[in-house]
């Protein structure tokens, strides 16, 4: 399975698809003008204890 994340001026938000749907049907969801990307799951960290610290490079990601 896959996830979208984009970067917000708080933090890294992470999409996680509802049974059923694909990443990519749910980029619709990205709110328009933020930069996103579909990651494997294994990227997305599962330790939640310093999520808002969360950062990531967002140079090469598709724009909504």
């Amino acid at each position: 399975m896959e996830r979208i994340i984009y970067q917000t001026d708080d933090g890294v938000a992470v999409v996680i698809p509802a049974s059923g749907f694909t990443a990519e049907q749910c980029i619709k969801d990205i709110p328009t003008g933020y930069s996103y990307k579909i990651v494997p799951t294994s990227e997305v960290l599962s330790d939640r204890t310093f999520r808002n610290a969360w950062e990531v490079d967002a140079t090469d990601w598709e724009t909504k």
